[in-house]
């Protein structure tokens, strides 16, 4: 079951949720980009924790402030929703599937301990 946790756009809760869960994505509620994003990841047996934010949510503020320092992922490309594995920010939609079509994918969920194949 998918546990959804909604905001005002506060970054404190969200940022604590990264740093507590091995998969969060961090969306606007109600978006249909969310639900890809959360569909993607329960069909790799993954069930991310989803912090729905308001509408009024400065986007770019939220996913700078979420960011950590040693991600290297460029902002304009980290976009709500944004998908964090193991507290670092892998990205948004386009860049969650590229790293899918790659490969990648499934190795860095089972670093971050949320896949135990």
């Amino acid at each position: 079951m998918q546990q959804a946790i909604s905001f005002g756009g506060g970054g404190g809760e969200i940022r604590r949720a990264v740093e507590e869960n091995p998969v969060v994505v961090v969306g606007r509620s109600g978006c249909c980009m969310v639900h890809v994003v959360r569909r993607l990841l329960q069909g790799q047996g993954v069930n991310p924790v989803v912090c729905e934010v308001g509408e009024d949510a400065d986007e770019a503020a939220l996913v700078a402030g979420l960011r950590g320092s040693d991600d290297d992922i460029d902002l304009a490309a980290a976009a709500l929703p944004a998908v964090f594995v193991g507290g670092r920010l892998v990205g948004g939609l386009e860049r969650l599937v590229a790293v899918h079509i790659t490969g990648e994918l499934v190795p860095i969920l089972k670093r971050a301990g949320a896949l135990w194949l």
